[in-house]
């Protein structure tokens, strides 16, 4: 085995043997080859937001909104992302891990079930599991640990989404699972995905039977949390829709959030249903696409569902036109403000251009209405909504690396 020269000087003058650096370099060389395949990689999410008219205490409920982003520029979170992917070979084994730092980790809520009282702490794991591959036909790819939600048109990752900020249908779908997730593909056309996890989640190593839930709502011990998707992808042989995607999914378990719902009724049990497509068009530079979430609270009168379309025409490399058009019916009470038992409609509007490299950078205009004729928005107390619209003014700058 060849030394570097410090060790030998070292090994010369009797600070360490050969024997024991041996060992040592055996050692550091197996590290090394372990970690020659990971991958580091994640992104810093900042924005700044012009909320139209006076008092935000009555904010647009969708995910990752909040009256201290209102007015002022804001970091959104820093995602880090550390993972080894599957390879080619039979049994091979990998694992990802993504971390979440800043004010958007609270909104994500995995805080662990060891924390009293779940405390945002601006730090958040949003995803964590080993990754298997099963040799059997095709190869069945598994997931074990925490990871995201299988539903859902958008991502909890902003970066992969045509717009800045989240629709009402992603704000109602589940988000994170802890549990385990196994993937099949028939070819290129067919895949399907099933699995069982803890709870309907986000909290990690939650479960429906613990004392944490509202009383009355605990289930057996042997209560899970059970989903399943499939999605498919048009052939080439369909000439310009090749490459387009139907996509249903269904996660159907215990819920803390509908455990709130106890007293009007509910069981804190909730069923999911989700489907979407996205479509390849004639116009290369045109891509259509759409999406249904029905949320069913156990026990709850009234709807919560959310039917969007969108909209995206890529006009050169650089430069993008996001649109989004929401119609959201809330009957349930499910996003929390009274003054929503009727309905909202949502339309966004973002202009991507990526100037710099690894840069993207958005400006996105949404506007939020309220459809039943009751006040809902904005206001200066909690509670006290004193408008029917929502207008805000964004723009998104997000490094990735």
């Amino acid at each position: 085995m060849k030394f570097n020269k410090w060790t030998v000087a070292l090994a010369a003058v009797g600070v360490v043997s050969l024997a024991s650096a041996a060992k040592a370099e055996e050692k550091a060389s197996a590290v090394a080859t372990a970690l020659s395949s990971t991958t580091i990689g994640g992104y810093v999410d900042t924005s700044a937001q012009w909320n139209f008219g006076t008092g935000n205490q009555n904010w647009a409920p969708y995910k990752f909104n909040s009256a201290s982003k209102a007015d002022g520029f804001n970091l959104d979170v820093v995602q880090l992302t550390i993972a080894k992917p599957l390879d080619e070979t039979p049994w091979s084994a990998g694992y990802h891990v993504d971390l979440w730092a800043g004010p958007d980790a609270n909104t994500l809520h995995t805080t662990s079930t060891l924390i009293s009282g779940n405390s945002p702490s601006d730090f958040a794991i949003r995803q964590a599991y080993v990754a298997l591959n099963v040799p059997v036909g095709n190869g069945i790819d598994v997931k074990a640990g925490v990871f995201d939600s299988i539903l859902g048109y958008e991502s909890v990752e902003s970066p992969n989404d045509p717009n800045y900020t989240r629709s009402y249908g992603h704000s109602m779908e589940p988000q994170t699972h802890t549990g385990l997730l196994a993937t099949y593909r028939f070819g290129t056309a067919v895949s399907v995905t099933a699995g069982v996890a803890d709870s309907v989640g986000p909290v990690i190593n939650e479960r429906a039977f613990e004392g944490l839930n509202i009383a009355g709502a605990n289930k057996a011990e042997t209560y899970k949390t059970y989903m399943g998707s499939i999605a498919l992808t048009a052939p080439d042989s369909m000439g310009f829709l090749a490459g387009s995607t139907l996509y249903g999914g269904i996660v159907n378990g215990f819920s803390d959030h509908a455990a709130a719902f106890t007293a009007a009724g509910g069981t804190g049990d909730q069923t999911s249903y989700y489907a979407g497509a996205t479509m390849a068009t004639p116009i290369k530079e045109l891509t259509l696409g759409a999406a249904f979430d029905y949320l069913d609270l156990y026990g709850v009168t009234g709807q919560t569902w959310a039917a969007a379309g969108y909209a995206t025409v890529h006009a050169t490399e650089k430069l993008s036109f996001n649109s989004r058009g929401e119609y959201l019916k809330d009957s349930s009470g499910f996003f929390g403000l009274a003054s929503m038992s009727g309905t909202v409609l949502a339309l966004t509007e973002t202009v991507q251009y990526d100037l710099w490299k690894s840069v993207i950078s958005r400006i996105e205009l949404r506007w939020d209405h309220s459809l039943s004729g009751a006040d809902v928005f904005g206001g200066e107390t909690p509670g006290t909504p004193t408008a029917q619209n929502a207008w805000m003014l964004a723009a998104n700058i997000i490094y990735r690396f």
